[in-house]
């Protein structure tokens, strides 16, 4: 019989390890902006090339997060977090020892999958642990990694890069993920027994044979030669230094993905079963994906949540991505000196931004059902304008305060956002929904601002590019202002439906 006191201390120590592994997650993402100029220099790119770096990771997560939430909701959440955790750690590491762009944004993307893996998963446990009132609080702490994992991530590569390189910094950063994986495999599941997903059955099912593999992977195949044909192409026409021969390549492959998945899910809804992949318990994904999808669109309060986090993620991760650019370009300070700078002070605002937009959201939450909403509204609506007037400024002096307390105020969403979603959608298909968000937000934000705002730099400084990013912010938190009037009743009918 497991005590309340066994219970709290399994909560607490799995809510601690995740938080840390959320704080990795970030820092291994990260990193690369805080060695973009010596990146820059050393393999001879241009700000674009620089963004699509920033964004290959984006990309690459954003469209992972959405199948690996599935897995998630149906196999076991450990196992998935621990090999997500392997993953992108594995990936960060062998950065370092690239050649030229091309290799740089593979393994970028490549850490973007451990890293989708990871996050969906993850989340749902911790929503498990902490039911109830305390939730928002515990949200806040394990999302603390984003702001304090994202600001680390460019203060230890500053430093690493200004005494090691930008190689190694890269290699080093990726090694305390092992252990953590490992350490998750020791964790107990709150609500559900494990089920470790069987490759066995799943090999059986796409055919031992290579023939097999062929046809189950055929538009993936199709399109993945499609792409190299291209590749080739824009290589000889335009030279090796263009570097679209990568990006095409990577969407070719990413729309041969998406394909194959249409194509297995239109067999099933015609009942060819044996001509797919497909398990029962896969099948059964298929449909929580169908009843996530659903969920979202006849969830209000989700759909501003969904519109508003695509925009706060193109504007707060686009600042965190180009800061140390900026820093370096306007006050003329070292790439290290600059993510120094900006890394420690961001620290200390996202930490404390985090855990009191956590600590309002929860408080307000005792008096009423929109506190959660209004605390990610006014972060935005005080920090948005705020952030705007700091970028014009050009004493270093006054950037430094003026930037740490804007930074604060944007980091009060972080805990209260994923709150939300888990106050509004049944538990059994949150991670999946969590993976839909991420997906949308990523997509629709971050993954379009660091190659945006690089475009734009190369055409009117970076400077002015820049501004872009907290209006949008800004109009992320306005955006979250319409949940107000949907929140209670999502709630209500979110009460009815659950069991009591």
């Amino acid at each position: 019989m497991v005590t309340a006191r066994q219970r709290r201390w399994r909560a607490g120590s799995a809510l601690g390890l995740l938080a840390f592994i959320n704080l990795l997650n970030y820092l291994d993402r990260n990193i690369i902006f805080a060695l973009f100029e010596s990146i820059k220099r050393e393999l001879s790119l241009n700000d674009v090339q620089l963004g699509w770096l920033g964004a290959a990771y984006v990309l690459v997560f954003s469209v992972a997060a959405l199948p690996f939430g599935v897995l998630g909701d149906l196999k076991s959440r450990k196992t998935v977090i621990a090999a997500g955790t392997a993953l992108f750690s594995a990936f960060t590491s062998l950065g370092g020892l690239v050649r030229g762009f091309t290799h740089l944004f593979i393994t970028r993307a490549a850490v973007g999958i451990g890293e989708a893996a990871y996050a969906p998963a993850s989340t749902s446990m911790v929503a498990d642990y902490f039911p109830g009132k305390h939730r928002a609080f515990a949200m806040g702490i394990l999302n603390a990694g984003i702001p304090v994992g994202g600001v680390l991530g460019i203060l230890l590569g500053g430093y690493l890069e200004g005494v090691y390189g930008w190689r190694v910094a890269l290699m080093a950063v990726g090694i305390p993920g092992f252990a953590c994986a490992a350490l998750v495999m020791m964790l107990v599941d709150p609500t559900r027994r494990d089920r470790t997903p069987s490759i066995r059955r799943m090999a059986r099912r796409l055919g031992l044979g290579v023939l097999g593999v062929v046809h189950q992977l055929l538009p993936l195949l199709v399109f993945t030669g499609i792409g190299l044909i291209l590749a080739f192409v824009l290589t000889q026409k335009f030279g090796i230094e263009s570097r679209s021969d990568t990006i095409v390549l990577a969407v070719a492959i990413g729309l041969g993905g998406v394909l194959t998945i249409w194509r297995w899910v239109r067999l099933l809804q015609t009942d060819r079963r044996d001509e797919t992949p497909f398990t029962p318990e896969l099948e059964d994904a298929v449909e929580d994906l169908v009843r996530a999808g659903r969920t979202v669109l006849r969830t209000p309060t989700l759909v501003y949540i969904f519109l508003s986090g695509a925009m706060i993620s193109f504007g707060t991760n686009g600042l965190v991505g180009w800061g140390p650019s900026f820093m370096t370009r306007k006050f003329g300070l070292s790439s290290g000196a600059a993510a120094q700078l900006l890394g420690t002070w961001g620290l200390v605002a996202g930490v404390v931004g985090t855990l009191v937009g956590g600590l309002i959201a929860d408080g307000l939450g005792r008096y009423s059902d929109k506190g959660r909403v209004l605390t990610i509204a006014a972060g935005f609506i005080i920090g948005g304008p705020l952030a705007i007037w700091v970028l014009t400024l050009n004493n270093l002096a006054m950037f430094v305060p003026g930037f740490t307390i804007a930074f604060f105020f944007l980091s009060w969403f972080n805990g209260p956002m994923a709150a939300v979603i888990f106050d509004v959608v049944p538990a059994s298909i949150g991670s999946t929904v969590v993976g839909a968000y991420l997906l949308f937000i990523h997509l629709a934000g971050d993954a379009i601002a660091f190659p945006l705002i690089g475009s734009l730099s190369d055409r009117f400084t970076l400077e002015r590019a820049m501004i872009l990013l907290p209006t949008v912010a800004l109009g992320g938190g306005i955006v979250a202002l319409g949940a107000l009037t949907t929140i209670a009743k999502d709630m209500a009918r979110l009460a009815r439906r659950t069991p009591t």
